[in-house]
């Protein structure tokens, strides 16, 4: 079992970055990492994951190109690097993980076990 905490949301201007981190309590290398978010009156929808060994990352294609998921296991910590933002980027940003995630299911924010408490990206024009 894993506790997730989420950092490094702000306020931001279209095309400036802002580097989220999701720290866990416990060791986080048997678990799929992956990023959500949710804008206000929308469903939570995915932006990104990485598998264990980080060697396999997917993408939205919304944030394809502008956002890069890393994960550093010996912290026990998964950073969501964003460029580019765009106004549509606006969110709470969840950080989600889960031990038993299959490829097929990386996007159904229902499969995942363990959420942190969000993290709010504000992106203005």
């Amino acid at each position: 079992q894993v506790q997730l905490v989420e950092s490094g949301g702000g306020l931001v201007q279209a095309g400036g970055s802002l580097r989220l981190s999701c720290a866990a309590s416990g060791r986080i290398s048997n678990y799929v990492m992956a990023w959500f978010r949710q804008a206000p009156g929308k469903e939570r929808e995915f932006v990104t994951s990485i598998f264990r060994s980080g060697g396999n990352k997917y993408y939205a294609d919304s944030v394809k190109g502008r956002f890069t998921i890393a994960r550093v296991n010996s912290e026990n910590t998964v950073y969501l690097q964003m460029n580019e933002l765009k106004p549509e980027d606006t969110a709470v940003y969840y950080c989600a993980a889960d031990r038993n995630m299959i490829l097929s299911s990386i996007t159904r924010a229902r499969e995942y076990d363990y959420w942190g408490q969000g993290t709010q990206v504000t992106v203005s024009s």
